[in-house]
């Protein structure tokens, strides 16, 4: 049996039956496809992003050697935009699921909780 923590007395018990019933409800289905949908495509995208990049350090030595002021070439930036599409897609992440999964996850796991499925 599984439970989870309510903030007033002991957490109500939920069988493995009420788990399982729950990945055939259509609301557990529908936040599965918004979270695939959003993570694929981000996942994709940065893995591109990165394969792009080692493919351009590794081939094209000397366009990463470009210098664009002083010391600094296109190789050190591209490098270094690595952190910031890293930066940008836990925002975005963060963002995402505020928007569209966090209220829809909280009021079904409430409801299997707290026997509204029952």
């Amino acid at each position: 049996m599984t439970t989870t923590p309510e903030g007033d007395g002991p957490p109500p018990e939920i069988t493995d039956a009420e788990i399982a019933a729950m990945h055939d409800d259509p609301r557990f289905v529908a936040l599965k496809r918004t979270l695939f949908r959003f993570t694929v495509p981000v996942l994709l995208a940065s893995l591109a992003w990165y394969l792009v990049y080692v493919l351009l350090s590794a081939y094209a030595r000397d366009f990463m050697g470009i210098v664009l002021f002083g010391n600094i070439n296109l190789g050190l930036i591209l490098g270094l935009s690595q952190f910031v599409v890293t930066f940008w897609i836990t925002w975005g992440y963060n963002r995402f699921t505020a928007r569209h999964f966090d209220q829809q996850s909280a009021d079904l796991r409430d409801d299997i909780m707290n026997g509204g499925g029952r």
